[in-house]
């Protein structure tokens, strides 16, 4: 079984409804253009990956990739886009309602954004196989978009560490989520469940 193949692998989840060709063409195809790329460039290496794959992946023509992309290098830089994710995760609203809440905010709008997603919106920064490069960017846009932008509504002491092991926190549930699925307890429980066991540890973190 290759990697593209492994259930357990947390970069192979997919969308069943982006995978049907006709269907995701006749509507803007974006999304499922989007989720293919990540999975693609996520698993190999930015040279093997190829227009024509990542359209295969997503039931779209390449034509339409390169209508709505233009380039392999611009899509790759939209995969490689995580201010989405932080917008959703860290609102500008966050940190002015419910300050001991906040632990529970993440660990529910993770969750929630792994089914609209239908796939972890942060792992790719861990698991991708790029070249340096291609990993370096990676790294330098979640600091960026993720940890700096988290790190900066942050108060009182060590502001940049505490962000830093936040991210690592959600990661961690990304990760764990997707290794067990799709029989893992983690599968089998509410969202409100894993947000009781799950957020009190963030909670402290964001606390400081």
């Amino acid at each position: 079984m290759s990697a593209m193949e492994d259930p357990a692998d947390p970069a192979a989840e997919t969308d069943p409804g982006a995978e049907t060709g006709s269907g995701a063409e006749t509507g803007s195809g974006r999304d499922a253009i989007v989720r293919a790329a990540r999975r693609a460039f996520t698993l190999r290496p930015y040279a093997e990956v190829t227009l024509r794959g990542i359209a295969a992946a997503a039931g779209v023509s390449p034509s339409l990739i390169v209508k709505r992309f233009g380039s392999k290098e611009r899509l790759f830089n939209t995969v490689a886009d995580f201010r989405p994710a932080a917008d959703a995760l860290f609102p500008d609203t966050l940190f002015a309602t419910a300050p001991d809440a906040l632990g529970r905010h993440l660990v529910l709008t993770m969750v929630r954004l792994r089914d609209e997603l239908r796939g972890d919106p942060l792992l790719r920064v861990v698991f991708s196989l790029g070249n340096d490069d291609e990993r370096t960017l990676l790294r330098e846009r979640f600091r960026e978009q993720v940890t700096g932008r988290l790190a900066g509504s942050l108060t009182g002491r060590d502001r940049e560490l505490r962000a830093e092991l936040i991210a690592g926190q959600l990661l961690g549930l990304g990760a764990t989520l997707s290794l067990h699925r799709p029989d893992g307890a983690g599968a089998r429980t509410p969202p409100e469940r894993l947000a009781d066991l799950y957020a009190p540890g963030l909670q402290r973190l964001l606390d400081g």
